[in-house]
């Protein structure tokens, strides 16, 4: 089995409005990635979420983890969703600072 595809995004926020944030802003990316994501499963335990996605044909899952300080990114992904991840790694951590940028 492959490592998984991990992410750390810092922040400065604290728990509570960075899980505000990431929940309105990963609404807004779901609609802007529709084309080639479809979120299967989205389940929040307070600062905690899991969630199932499918692209390309295959499906993945992962867990989103906001601690005071960062958010913590963790997915398994299968052989082709991990080569695609890896490359877009810069994109996904980009995207994650716009929604956790102080405002």
């Amino acid at each position: 089995m492959a490592q998984p595809f991990t992410a750390s995004i810092p922040h400065r926020l604290g728990k509570a409005e960075a899980t505000r944030r990431l929940q309105a802003g990963l609404s807004g990316a779901r609609e802007r990635f529709s084309r080639h994501i479809s979120i299967l499963e989205e389940t929040w335990t307070g600062e905690h979420l899991d969630f199932r996605i499918a692209a390309l044909g295959q499906t993945a899952s992962g867990k989103l983890q906001v601690a005071d300080d960062a958010v913590h990114l963790s997915v398994e992904l299968p052989f082709m969703l991990d080569l695609v991840a890896r490359k877009a790694k810069d994109l996904i951590q980009k995207q994650g600072r716009l929604m956790l940028e102080k405002k």
